[in-house]
Formats: C-alpha cells, sequence, structure tokens
C-alpha cells in the first residue's frame, strides 16, 4: 500500500504529473493483495530479466489470456469444458481468476510458457537506445 509520506510526496508541485501513476499503483496493488489464486512466484534472473511462475494446474494453455495494458500485465484463466458424466465430489476447483502485476518502465512480456500445469512468464527491461546513457565528445 502506498504510504502517506509517498502521497504526500507526489503532492509536492516538483513532481507534476505523478499523482496518476501513483494513483495506479496503488490501485493495482490493492487488487492484487485481495487476489489469492493462483499461487505464484517472482524470480529475479538478472538486473533487467525476470521470471513469474504460476501454478495453474487443471487448466490448458486454451484456458488463459495474457495481455499487458497500461503497463500492467494481466493473466486471466477459466475452464471452459464442462466434464461429462454426474460428479461424485469436487476436490478440485476450476475456478475463474484474474491475477495482475504492475510492470514497470521499459518493462516488457517476452514470452510465456505452459508446462506440466505451470505457467512461466517472461519480463525483460528493454531500454530503447535512445534512452541509454551516452558519452558525448568534446570537440
Amino acid at each position: 500500500m502506498v504510504t502517506t509520506f509517498a502521497m504526500d510526496l507526489f503532492r509536492d508541485p516538483f513532481f507534476i504529473g505523478f499523482n496518476r501513476e501513483v494513483e495506479r499503483l496503488n490501485n493495482i496493488h490493492r487488487e492484487a493483495t485481495a487476489q489469492s489464486f493462483p499461487p505464484y512466484n517472482i524470480v529475479k534472473v538478472d538486473d533487467d530479466s525476470y521470471r513469474i511462475s504460476l501454478a495453474v494446474a487443471g487448466f490448458d494453455k486454451k484456458d488463459i489470456e495474457l495481455s499487458v495494458d497500461n503497463q500492467t500485465l494481466i493473466v486471466k484463466g477459466e475452464v471452459l469444458a464442462e466434464e461429462t458424466g454426474e460428479i461424485l465430489h469436487r476436490g478440485i476447483a476450476a475456478r475463474k481468476f484474474t491475477r495482475t502485476f504492475a510492470l514497470g518502465e521499459y518493462m516488457e512480456v517476452i514470452g510465456a510458457e505452459f508446462k506440466n500445469g505451470m505457467l512461466y512468464i517472461d519480463v525483460d527491461r528493454i531500454v530503447p537506445e535512445e534512452k541509454k546513457p551516452k558519452t558525448i565528445k568534446i570537440k
């Protein structure tokens, strides 16, 4: 949750236009902390690469949708296939879910893989060449 200090800091006239970004992050945080399914891990592979692993047993890759909107990674899952026959006991939940992750500046989803009930999402920081530091030659 965004602290009162952070909210007050971004109300300072020096930080022009940051209030929307702070509010966006606060909303994502509020939604993410209310979500408990599916469980996930985030691994920092190196300074600019991350891998998100979600345990989605019972889902098939056709049941899962990935999207990025306004620097937010959205993972949605819904099992559409109904089992045939009379269900005597349902111990495996095939519940619908939405899981969101805030992406930082220049963070891009570069791939996703579904394997053995796990969804792996690779996210890299890809800084455009014009935004990278450069040395200016003095004449």
